[in-house]
């Protein structure tokens, strides 16, 4: 009878568990394979017929000036984003967790970003950066203030990377706060009694313990920043004169504009394998600074 009961929670298990493995091969597994293959051909996303080429598409890459410097666009732009994103996010986790009243409602506004979608916060953003943030500019006699932050190269890149900062935020911001809520305060308590410092007790306390929460911090702002489109396609649309054409709009480009989807593909696929790299590097160094 237990042989039957455990066999029978077995299948039941099992059951529960093939739909969602069914449906992540077909949509995700399925779709990888599909464009791995079609980076290999001259496919324009609209007929029925194409070659294929080889490596043509991958060599003409790498011989594309606008390639690099759309990468070297991308990898800025996630230095930023995550440079940006961990300080502040974990700034406000430790502010946060040291509060004795509101800390639910004040992590719920700040929480509130994340819960609007990127093109609509960046329309918002992209008003208040031709509308309001001249205005100021004028009104403190800042120069480089007075114009649009969208309109010039060297200010173009960081501002859309501020706006992508203040929508995420908040997830990074509660993984932190949870991070902290598993810190016992014996410790803390400890510490004093040894005359520890603020920055000492950060230092041998509160950041071994956020190494996990940070490994995640740092994966998820990794990939968004590698894989970022919205922001900036909502905000510059890549420009002024490609300053902020990360690859993800360099993508876009070459698949609906210049109907090159072959091409488009293969800058995917080089783009996923750049992420997995920083994905797993982060992991190593992490785990190792873990030990």
């Amino acid at each position: 009878m237990k042989t039957k009961k455990k066999i029978s929670g077995k299948m039941i298990y099992f059951s529960f568990t093939i739909i969602p493995v069914v449906l992540y091969s077909i949509f995700y597994v399925f779709s990888v394979i599909s464009g791995v293959r079609y980076s290999f051909t001259n496919w324009d996303g609209m007929s029925l017929e194409y070659d294929f080429i080889g490596f043509k598409n991958y060599i003409a890459l790498l011989k594309n000036p606008n390639f690099w410097g759309s990468l070297k666009t991308t990898i800025c732009y996630s230095v930023l984003l995550v440079t940006g994103v961990i300080l502040l996010s974990l700034l406000l986790a430790l502010s946060l967790n040291s509060l004795k009243k509101f800390k639910t409602f004040i992590k719920s506004i700040y929480f509130i970003p994340a819960m609007i979608g990127g093109i609509t916060i960046a329309l918002i953003w992209d008003q208040l950066f031709y509308r309001v943030v001249p205005l100021l500019g004028q009104a403190l006699n800042i120069e480089w203030l007075s114009q649009s932050l969208l309109m010039t190269g060297k200010t173009a890149l960081p501002a859309v990377v501020f706006v992508h900062i203040w929508q995420a935020v908040a997830l990074p911001t509660v993984i932190f706060i949870a991070g902290l809520q598993q810190i016992p305060d014996e410790q803390y308590e400890s510490a004093k009694i040894d005359g520890a410092t603020l920055f000492q007790e950060f230092r041998y306390i509160t950041f071994p313990y956020l190494l996990p929460t940070l490994t995640v911090n740092l994966v998820l702002m990794v990939k968004q920043g590698f894989t970022s489109f919205d922001f900036p396609f909502a905000l510059t649309g890549g420009g002024p004169v490609r300053a902020t054409e990360v690859i993800g709009i360099s993508i876009y480009n070459d698949a609906f504009k210049n109907a090159r989807f072959g091409m488009a593909n293969a800058e995917a696929c080089i783009l996923f394998v750049l992420v997995a790299i920083f994905s797993l590097t982060q992991l190593k160094i992490t785990s190792r600074g873990g030990e």
